[in-house]
């Protein structure tokens, strides 16, 4: 007895005056400890047996993997570089199931912007069709180059990168210079595997010839250029709060400065000249025969001219964005998303027209 009470004494008092389990049982089962019992994590699960925990707790295991997975793929696959000529590449934002049904939406951006400039319209679109959102050539993220400037070259590019990515049917949509692009795409590659076309805030250029039809906005424009050559930086804020009319915070515009002045200045000089006074594009209105959907700013100086443009184009739709700049989609992306998704939506309920002859 004293040994005992020696160890009693030894223990510490919490221990010792802990009261013995109620019901304990004194049969050979009494010794088993079942594992799952008091576990917070599985007590959900506690009405089924063992064997059937184990085997649902290993299944969702395996979903949170594949949910995890699919998450990191998905992020991954966002951002690529695409090989368009001999070094040459294309950066592109491709999201959305590349399995899609629906027709790839390919958004094609600005003068000195890059595809990022597209993101309101590529969240409220990829949950069920692909939207690839690009830099064209020497702007954004895509290689630089001495040439190749011109929405023809552009054009080209567009043509092999589709072909690369695998995409067969698509809606081009351009906005300012990408309007130019989808011009001279459809100029030499036709409309076959065109679905629709958006054209946004801008007018196909006639080329030089736009000089004499229009020679106070061509002195304007070329006014500019020696400014942009002067300070490159001043130039451009100067041009985003011009495009863009809805508050930006600073970091927002910093970021915006930042992306156009990865294009080398005397590029971006080119570039407007080839754009707006290179190549005669006009016949593309004619050559348009997919649904098309024209969207313009209040503000614009193009604005009677878009409606002609539109009138031409059999079967177009034409609106207005009211609190618009230039940028309309970013200004106003509800209502351009919404435009845009109706269009898309009357696409997908109607019947193929036939292949454009090119």
């Amino acid at each position: 007895m004293a040994v005992r009470k020696l160890r009693s004494e030894a223990l510490p008092a919490a221990t010792r005056n802990r009261r013995p389990p109620q019901n304990r049982r004194s049969d050979a089962n009494a010794s088993r400890v079942d594992p799952w019992a008091d576990s917070t994590f599985l007590r959900p699960l506690r009405g089924e047996a063992p064997a059937e925990r184990i085997a649902m707790i290993f299944r969702s295991i395996f979903l949170l993997i594949g949910l995890l997975l699919t998450t990191a793929t998905s992020a991954l696959a966002r951002d690529r570089d695409v090989d368009v000529a001999p070094d040459i590449s294309l950066h592109v934002i491709d999201s959305g199931p590349e399995d899609a049904r629906l027709p790839t939406l390919v958004l094609i951006p600005g003068w000195g912007f890059a595809g990022s400039i597209w993101s309101a319209q590529i969240d409220a679109f990829d949950d069920h069709r692909r939207v690839i959102a690009i830099d064209p050539r020497s702007q954004g993220d895509s290689t630089k180059t001495a040439d190749g400037y011109t929405p023809e070259q552009r054009a080209d590019d567009l043509h092999v990168l589709l072909g690369k990515l695998g995409v067969r049917r698509f809606v081009l949509v351009g906005w300012s210079q990408g309007v130019q692009d989808v011009a001279a795409y459809v100029l030499r590659h036709g409309t076959a595997p065109v679905d629709g076309v958006v054209l946004v805030d801008s007018m196909i250029s006639g080329g030089a010839a736009s000089v004499a039809a229009s020679p106070g906005m061509a002195a304007q424009q070329l006014g500019l250029l020696p400014i942009l050559a002067a300070s490159p930086r001043d130039y451009t804020e100067g041009l985003m709060r011009a495009v863009i009319t809805r508050p930006l915070a600073p970091a927002e515009l910093d970021a915006l400065i930042s992306e156009a002045l990865k294009t080398p200045t005397a590029i971006r000089a080119a570039m407007l000249v080839a754009d707006m006074f290179g190549a005669d594009r006009s016949a593309a209105v004619a050559k348009i025969d997919r649904p098309a959907l024209i969207i313009a700013s209040p503000r614009s100086s193009e604005l009677a001219a878009q409606r002609d443009m539109a009138a031409k184009i059999a079967g177009s739709e034409f609106h207005i964005v009211d609190n618009a700049g230039h940028a309309v989609f970013f200004d106003q992306p509800a209502r351009f998303n919404a435009l845009l998704g109706e269009f898309l939506a009357h696409l997908s309920s109607t019947a193929p027209r036939p292949a454009g002859a090119g």
